[in-house]
């Protein structure tokens, strides 16, 4: 549990613009409200997971308190039952649902996103801006980004942005464009006129 919370504490401090440093990672960055959420969602599923009997239904009964809290005050509710890996940042406040489903690294949520229960799970380095909504059973692959206000209600492929509602594919994000021409670069490299062309266009795609 402490390797994901420092790892949620160092993707929040660097989401939200704060310089490197003790003070910057440790004290002003758990007080942010988004924050907060994160760190009770990380304490009660360690409390579920606590092997001494007593000592875990205390816990139990104290997450249970200050989830409430968090939920009263900040608006972030996270499911005990959800499994997410490190890096979890609630970058603005008020109107965040997580159900228990099963979300990867590095993500990244808005006010007003609702994962909601049967989602099967969202990829690595996913992105939901403000008021997006996951529904049904869908699953949502590495690297996607999950534009303001859209309802995504089928399955997303990796690498991809999707807006509107219900959602659907606008455009292949920028690092998946860069990968495919830096590959396409390595298999010119025997013409490198070409390829230093190839890759002068990524500032363009």
């Amino acid at each position: 549990m402490l390797d994901n919370v420092r790892a949620d504490l160092e993707h929040a401090r660097v989401i939200n613009g704060l310089s490197p440093g003790w003070f910057n990672r440790w004290v002003k960055t758990p007080l942010h409200p988004g924050t907060i959420g994160v760190l009770s969602y990380r304490f009660a599923w360690w409390a579920h997971h606590v092997r001494v009997p007593v000592l875990r239904q205390l816990m139990i009964v104290v997450s249970a308190v200050l989830r409430a809290f968090v939920d009263v005050v900040f608006g972030v509710e996270i499911s005990v039952k959800a499994e997410i890996g490190p890096g979890l940042v609630v970058h603005t406040a008020h109107g965040v649902f997580i159900a228990d489903t099963k979300i990867g690294r590095n993500c990244v949520v808005q006010h007003g996103v609702a994962i909601t229960q049967g989602v099967r799970s969202i990829g690595d380095n996913v992105y939901f801006g403000p008021g997006a909504k996951v529904i049904g059973g869908a699953a949502i692959g590495n690297n996607v980004r999950v534009v303001a206000n859209s309802v995504v209600m089928t399955d997303v492929p990796d690498n991809l942005t999707v807006v509107g509602v219900p959602a659907r594919i606008r455009w292949r994000n920028r690092a998946s464009l860069t990968r495919s021409a830096m590959l396409m670069a390595s298999m010119l490299s025997g013409r490198d006129g070409e390829a230093v062309d190839l890759v002068s266009m990524l500032p363009m795609l």
